[in-house]
């Protein structure tokens, strides 16, 4: 099993990806062009704006994974880790593994609101 501390890789299925609001927060961490993923579980609708996934179960949620940049991934997460609220507790910062077979960070729903399942599994073909 790969150490949390070695993992240099996140999947995201939302609004991080290039063409969303939000990939520029992301954008000056990553290393490479990413790669057209995918991780078991399914994403939803939140009605806000922005997903929300739930990893482990039958479904597929479709994303990208990147290599971050070293020496910079601590400060990759911890911007969005204060972006993606964990600390309130909207989402939490875990480790899955891909459909290619890396383990990359990613961030999971972590509290109750009413959501829609996007049946696709991609938050852009919603």
């Amino acid at each position: 099993m790969t150490g949390r501390a070695s993992i240099t890789h996140l999947f995201v299925y939302g609004t991080l990806r290039p063409g969303d609001v939000r990939w520029s927060l992301l954008a000056p961490y990553v290393a490479d062009d990413g790669v057209a993923d995918t991780v078991s579980g399914s994403v939803f609708d939140t009605g806000r704006d922005y997903p929300a996934a739930v990893f482990g179960n039958s479904g597929t949620i479709r994303g990208r994974t990147y290599r971050l940049r070293a020496p910079s991934i601590a400060d990759c997460l911890a911007a969005l880790d204060h972006e993606e609220g964990t600390v309130e507790g909207a989402y939490r910062r875990v480790v899955v593994t891909t459909g290619g077979g890396v383990a990359a960070w990613a961030y999971e729903y972590g509290r109750g609101l009413d959501l829609i399942r996007i049946a696709s599994g991609d938050w852009f073909d919603r």
